[in-house]
């Protein structure tokens, strides 16, 4: 992290956004939870599976395993899995944070595994590759999708039903968090080393609050 050790030698101080920096001179992190937004949604699938899949499901995760924030939301989903031992996955595929890729790999998840009744995707790119899959493969009516990160493409998928919840960012907040941060610190003020800044489960249900963000 050159260019933030050279602000801070500088006594420019510095806020991260999202992206989790190692230990170093930074002043805050400004972001979610990982691995509490994991098990908020989840939570949310494990609540879906016993009020409208009977209770068990057959899960592929579509992960990022070169990138430790989407390895931190794997981790807090699968943990609330435990709960319910009718709930097995069937493998964790490796998108690589590239919606090709992504695709290419959930699509391989499915073809492996025809008993698939549900994704998880780890982040956007992950997630538009597990919906492109669902439709390529014709899979809309029986597996349900989960994921990270809204776009226009996610809200498409929740209006076809195929896509149930989304954990979604406030990058507006974050900003504003990180401004606060910012001026409390030229004020001669101190701030939390990290900012949690909440995110939503979008359903159904809220969606149409989001449809002007895309």
């Amino acid at each position: 992290m050159p260019a933030v050790k050279e602000a801070a030698a500088a006594n420019i101080p510095v806020i991260a956004i999202d992206a989790v920096l190692p230990a170093g001179p930074q002043a805050a992190q400004v972001g979610v939870d990982n691995i509490e937004g994991g098990r908020i949604i989840g939570q949310y699938f494990v609540d879906y599976v016993q009020k409208e899949m009977g209770g068990q499901a057959r899960l592929g995760i579509v992960g990022a395993l070169n990138s430790a924030i989407q390895n931190q939301r794997q981790k807090g989903f699968e943990e609330t899995l435990k709960s319910n031992p009718k709930i097995t996955i069937a493998n964790v595929v490796d998108g690589q944070n590239v919606q090709d890729k992504a695709m290419t790999a959930a699509e391989n998840l499915i073809t492996g595994n025809p008993d698939l009744t549900a994704i998880y995707a780890t982040g956007e790119p992950a997630l538009l590759g597990a919906i492109a899959a669902v439709e390529n493969q014709g899979r809309q009516k029986d597996i349900k999708v989960f994921g990270w990160d809204l776009t226009a493409k996610a809200i498409s998928g929740i209006d076809g039903g195929y896509v149930t919840a989304v954990l979604q960012q406030d990058p507006e907040k974050m900003g504003a968090e990180a401004l606060n941060a910012l001026n409390s610190i030229t004020s001669g003020k101190t701030v939390p080393k990290t900012i949690l800044v909440p995110a939503t489960v979008v359903t159904k249900a809220n969606v149409d609050s989001y449809r002007p963000l895309f």
